[in-house]
């Protein structure tokens, strides 16, 4: 019989290390809560280095919940790595729209 446990603590490891190889770069790290701090803010998709954000998603606002570790998750000429804790996404935003960090 142990045998067959160690091969499912095996077999679940590598299912957790599948998980993560398989998770965008920025999402290895938990977001750290914070809000929007601007009155608007436009959420894009994604970020490409010669033209900018691309694919904008919805338009944020004061006080929306999302995440962002600073330190941790990319930004790029001031646009954000950013987890949008309403319905559950990346994207980008810009940096200073951030703040309020730890407030939720």
């Amino acid at each position: 019989m142990p045998h067959i446990k160690r091969a499912l603590a095996t077999g679940a490891t590598a299912v957790a290390v599948a998980a993560l190889l398989q998770a965008p770069a920025h999402a290895a790290v938990v977001p750290e809560h914070a809000i929007i701090v601007c009155q608007s803010a436009s959420f894009y998709a994604n970020y490409d280095s010669s033209s900018g954000p691309t694919g904008l998603v919805r338009t944020l606002y004061y006080g929306d919940k999302v995440g962002h570790t600073r330190g941790a998750h990319p930004v790029y000429n001031g646009w954000a790595a950013t987890f949008d804790f309403g319905p559950n996404d990346w994207g980008y935003v810009r940096y200073e729209c951030i703040g309020g960090y730890g407030s939720w």
